[in-house]
C-alpha cells in the first residue's frame, strides 16, 4: 500500500512517495496494532487487521483499540464513514489516519459524519478526551439537530494533534454557543486545518464561533494551544459574530499561539464581524499571540485585552495595523 503526500509531513518533497509504515515511523506510531476501516466493503465481524478484512465502521475500530498502545486506524477514502452516535475517543495514544495522503487543507476524501440523532449525549460528531491522540487527513461533518448536539468536534484531551483536517457543522447556525470546534484541550496542536464554512450563513446576532474556548466539558480548559496555518471560514450575519471566542476571562489558561491564521468571512456575507478573536471579558489567565494573520471582510483581528498581534494585521477602518486596537 502506497500513496503520495504533498504537505502532510514537514520535510517531504511535493509528490514524494511514502508508505504508511513510514508515516507511522515518522509520527512515532510504533509497536501498536494497525486496524483498517472500509465503509463500503468492510464488515464489523472481521478482525479489521488487514485491508481485505477491514471493519465497516470507525466506531468498531475505536472500540478495538487499546489505550496507551499507539494503535493506528486507517480509514478508507471512497465513502463517508457515517456514525449512528457520537464517536467518543477516550483512550490514550490512539491515532486515526484518513487514506488521503496528500495534505489537503479541506475537502478530504475521508469523511466522518454524524446526522440527526435523539440522544442528549451526542454533543458532537467526535469527542476526544484522551491523551496524545492524533487525527490526520479527515473531514469531520455534523448535521445533527438534537438540542445538545451543537458542536462538530469537542476536544478536552491532552496533547491532541489535528493535521490536514476540515471541521464543518451545517446546523444550529442560529444558536449562540454552538461551534464547529469546542476547544477545552490542554496543549492541543493543529496544522493545516480548516474550521467552518463560507457557504452556510449564520442567522442573527449570535456568538457561534468557529472555535469556542468556553469551559463546557467538565474539568477541562484550553491551555498551551498551538495552531499553525489554520483557516477560519465564516459567512457572517452580524457584526457581533466571532471566529474564536471565550465567554469568560478564565476560559484560556497560560496561552494560545496562532501562526499565520486566516480569518475569512465570505464576500456574500451580510455583515463583517467587528472582531475575529474576542472574549466576553478581558483574558486574565492566559493570552493569545497571533503571528501574521490574514483577514477578509473582518473589521479587526481583535480589540480584546490579552490578544496580541505580531506583524501587519488588517483593520478595515484604518488600513493596516501592527497591533490590535
Amino acid at each position: 500500500m502506497a500513496d503520495y503526500l504533498h504537505n502532510s509531513i514537514p520535510g517531504l518533497r511535493y509528490g514524494q512517495k511514502i508508505l504508511p509504515s513510514e508515516i507511522i515511523g515518522y509520527d512515532g506510531y510504533i509497536f501498536g496494532n494497525t486496524y483498517y476501516v472500509d465503509a463500503t466493503n468492510g464488515n464489523d465481524n472481521n478482525p479489521g487487521t488487514t485491508p481485505d478484512k477491514a471493519f465497516a465502521t470507525v466506531a468498531k475500530a475505536n472500540d478495538a483499540m487499546i489505550t496507551n498502545n499507539n494503535d493506528v486506524v486507517y480509514l478508507s477514502g471512497y465513502a463517508t464513514h457515517t456514525l449512528t452516535e457520537m464517536l467518543d475517543v477516550s483512550k490514550n495514544r490512539v491515532h486515526f489516519i484518513g487514506a488521503d495522503f496528500d495534505g489537503r487543507r479541506y475537502g478530504q476524501a475521508v469523511k466522518i459524519s454524524l446526522g440527526a440523532t435523539t440522544a442528549a449525549t451526542d454533543i458532537a460528531t467526535m469527542k476526544n478526551t484522551g491523551i496524545r491522540n492524533s487525527f490526520m487527513n479527515i473531514k469531520f461533518i455534523n448535521s445533527n439537530t438534537v438540542d445538545e448536539g451543537i458542536y462538530c468536534v469537542a476536544d478536552g484531551g491532552e496533547y491532541s494533534v489535528y493535521r490536514n483536517c476540515e471541521i464543518y457543522k451545517s446546523t444550529d447556525l442560529d444558536v449562540t454557543g454552538a461551534s464547529e470546534f469546542l476547544c477545552n484541550a490542554d496543549s492541543i496542536q493543529m496544522f493545516n486545518c480548516t474550521i467552518g464554512s463560507l457557504a452556510d450563513a449564520l442567522d442573527g446576532d449570535i456568538i457561534h464561533a468557529n472555535m469556542l474556548l468556553t469551559r463546557v466539558l467538565s474539568g477541562k480548559v484550553t491551555r498551551d494551544a498551538y495552531l499553525e496555518d489554520v483557516h477560519f471560514w465564516r459567512k457572517a450575519s452580524h457584526v457581533n459574530n466571532r471566529m474564536v471566542y471565550a465567554a469568560a476571562s478564565a476560559d484560556l489558561e497560560r496561552g494560545m499561539i496562532m501562526m499565520r491564521p486566516i480569518f475569512n468571512n465570505a464576500v456574500l456575507a451580510v455583515a463583517d464581524p467587528a472582531q475575529a478573536i474576542a472574549a466576553g471579558a478581558n483574558l486574565v489567565d492566559g493570552h493569545i499571540i497571533v503571528y501574521y494573520p490574514g483577514t477578509s471582510n473582518v473589521t479587526k483581528v481583535s480589540t480584546t485585552t490579552g490578544v496580541f498581534v505580531i506583524g501587519p494585521a488588517n483593520n478595515a477602518s484604518t488600513g493596516i495595523a501592527t497591533q490590535a486596537a
